[in-house]
């Protein structure tokens, strides 16, 4: 249900703009992605864990607040990152 260490290194690496960057905004909605779709899979199984679906909620929608940011700032940048990590919008 959680993102490792070695993966979230791995996404940090791919989606950061420079070598010490690992807090743009694409980096954080990368990491969240991941975390989203783990806790995904862990709702289809467990349909009444109130809990956790409040807090997949929440990390929704601070993904959709930080593409709002990127979006509003540099949308080509926006377009080329829900294409990549496969977004729906």
């Amino acid at each position: 249900m959680t993102v490792t260490k070695e993966r979230k290194q791995e996404i940090v690496k791919e989606f950061s703009k420079h070598e010490n960057d690992s807090g743009s905004a694409d980096v954080q909605i990368a990491v969240l992605t991941e975390r989203i779709n783990s806790m995904t899979e862990h709702m289809r199984s467990a349909v009444r864990d109130y809990s956790s679906r409040r807090g997949l909620l929440k990390m929704v929608s601070k993904r959709r607040s930080l593409l709002d940011y990127v979006r509003k700032h540099e949308p080509q940048r926006y377009l080329e990152l829900i294409t990549k990590l496969n977004i729906r919008k």
